[in-house]
């Protein structure tokens, strides 16, 4: 199976952007999937998760409840659920047809 050329841009980026935090970095192959792109990739991921689950809330998809120790949780809004379950078939059907 060929590499995806869109896949090893954003493995580029992550280890440039490691290096760029860490310039005095250094580490072996194994170092740099374990450590340099997971961390980058946390980092990354947490950016993009924090976006979608506020855009979630605010489209009324999710609900947000803070509890007694101040920690937010989020669940499905039950009002709602039949048409995340919609989105969600419709998204399935497009993967499974480009495969």
């Amino acid at each position: 199976m060929k590499a995806d050329p869109l896949e090893q841009r954003e493995v580029r980026y992550h280890i440039l952007a490691y290096l760029c935090d860490n310039p005095d970095a250094g580490d072996t192959f194994d170092g740099i999937v374990e450590w340099w792109l997971l961390h980058q990739r946390i980092r990354f991921e947490t950016r993009n998760i924090s976006e979608v689950v506020r855009k979630l809330v605010a489209e009324g998809l999710i609900l947000e409840d803070e509890g007694p120790d101040s920690r937010v949780t989020y669940r499905i809004n039950e009002v709602r659920e039949e048409d995340i379950h919609s989105m969600v078939s419709e998204t399935r059907q497009l993967r499974n047809r480009q495969g």
